[in-house]
């Protein structure tokens, strides 16, 4: 049986290292009112006093919580999708996935951000494929160019190329 306070507590995941409490705060305050909020740190080991990468958020309703979760899961922050589901549903990706925009933790709270929409894996996948092949072009023409460079240079200077 789940209770009312569970209903209403987000689990937030994949959170960049730099990402602070406030920032955590900052970005689920404008969804409601936050009763608690727990933000995780290594106690112990080599990380001690880092973040662990997750925090929880209780808000004072189940409306609330679904708003944020709606509106935050898939945002990008610093770079990375943030995961945003109840505390009490076990790991399952949202079949659904409207476009997400960034949200800049630089700039003040606001309920749009600005930017890009969340890629697909198979869409980033390809991206990388298509900057590295446009790299591996520009590095073969850049040798290319040195080149003829070089052989220009060594006709200047009276030598003759073969």
């Amino acid at each position: 049986m789940v209770d009312d306070t569970s209903e209403s507590r987000l689990y937030v995941g994949n959170l960049d290292q730099r990402i602070t409490e406030a920032n955590v705060i900052k970005m689920f305050s404008p969804f409601g009112k936050i009763i608690s909020e727990d933000f995780l740190w290594h106690t112990r080991g080599p990380k001690k006093g880092e973040p662990r990468g997750y925090a929880f958020i209780q808000y004072s309703s189940k409306e609330e919580a679904q708003l944020a979760k709606t509106e935050l899961n898939g945002r990008l922050a610093y770079g990375r999708p943030l995961v945003v589901r109840f505390a009490s549903e076990k790991y399952l990706m949202d079949a659904k996935d409207p476009a997400k925009t960034t949200f800049d933790l630089k700039k003040p709270s606001s309920s749009s951000g600005g930017g890009t929409g969340q890629m697909s894996r198979s869409a980033k996948i390809a991206a990388i494929k298509n900057k590295l092949k446009a790299l591996e072009q520009e590095g073969s023409s850049f040798k290319k160019s040195k080149r003829a460079e070089t052989i220009y240079a060594s006709r200047e200077d009276g030598k003759e190329e073969e």
